[in-house]
């Protein structure tokens, strides 16, 4: 069921499925994408006796900003508030966050900085908080090869090109980045309506600029950026998803995420499985996110302290 909720900042649009009154579950796409990412994940979590909520991020589908003036930010402060605000309007306390790419940037920004508001993480692609004091380091040639898109957009031309390419590009970045998923173009069709909110390149470019020092960040975000410039620890029970064949970055060895997680933490790689995640994988969410709900009086993550597992990361 499609619905709606006010924040601050966001008239946010969300699916919802199973039942009100049960424990809360949110899951949260990345980029390109949208809600449809966790179309076989919500319904079997639903079907498990969990309330699930999918909603659209800023600047994807129905979701809309309140106010002209607020910046169109994509900065991962602003994706982390907004999930929290989410959270809040809707008194989902503690839920289970799930969330690749930029959602699960968010997922990691709430559980590091909000912990009382979550009951576990399942973070696709392991510790997705961004270090930008870091980020003029460069990396491989083949990495630096991978984030072609983000130069790109750090141009006029690449903003034009989003502009007036943006289901061309993004078509083309869903198959260097999960060069064996076979989508349909019915799916790719449906999700692909989400790029049409008035604010997804506005938000989409400074997403892109900020993390790399090329764009201010909005002024009421600040004291968010702050903090998570210090790489705050995670103290929630988290499992790490990674497909092995992740076109945006392989996984490393060893786990150079498990240090960032205190509450208990294990790593599952997937093999032949690209950067979108639940859409081919959607099994390995619905259990990961089962494995932390448990009972919603006990976590099996939670007598784990510390503890990394590699299955086979990015």
């Amino acid at each position: 069921m499609l619905r709606t909720v006010r924040t601050a900042t966001l008239e946010i649009a969300y699916l919802e499925h199973g039942p009100a009154d049960a424990p809360p579950v949110v899951l949260l796409h990345g980029f390109p994408d949208d809600v449809h990412a966790y179309a076989e994940v919500a319904p079997a979590l639903a079907a498990q006796g969990l309330r699930v909520l999918v909603p659209w991020l800023r600047g994807y589908g129905p979701t809309r900003f309140l106010d002209a003036a607020t910046p169109r930010s994509g900065e991962q402060a602003a994706l982390g508030s907004d999930l929290r605000d989410f959270l809040v309007a809707l008194d989902l306390k503690p839920a289970v966050l799930a969330g690749y790419d930029w959602g699960g940037r968010a997922a990691c920004v709430v559980s590091a900085l909000w912990p009382e508001q979550v009951r576990g993480l399942v973070t696709i692609g392991g510790y997705n908080i961004q270090n930008i004091a870091t980020a003029g380091r460069p990396g491989t040639a083949q990495q630096e090869l991978a984030y072609w898109y983000q130069w790109y957009f750090h141009t006029p031309r690449g903003e034009a090109g989003l502009e007036a390419n943006r289901r061309e590009l993004c078509r083309l970045l869903w198959r260097l980045w999960s060069p064996n998923w076979r989508f349909s173009e019915a799916l790719f069709a449906r999700v692909a309506e989400a790029w049409d909110n008035p604010d997804f390149v506005a938000v989409v470019i400074q997403s892109y600029r900020h993390r790399h020092n090329a764009a201010p960040g909005d002024p009421a975000l600040a004291d968010v950026e702050a903090r998570l410039a210090q790489s705050p620890r995670i103290a929630v029970p988290a499992i790490n998803l990674e497909g092995a064949a992740d076109g945006v970055g392989v996984p490393r060895f060893p786990d150079p995420h498990a240090a960032l997680f205190t509450a208990g933490y294990e790593r599952r790689v997937l093999d032949r499985v690209g950067h979108f995640l639940p859409h081919e994988a959607p099994g390995a969410v619905v259990r990961a996110v089962l494995d932390l709900a448990g009972s919603y009086g006990h976590s099996p993550m939670r007598d784990r302290p510390g503890r990394g597992h590699a299955a086979s990361r990015p």
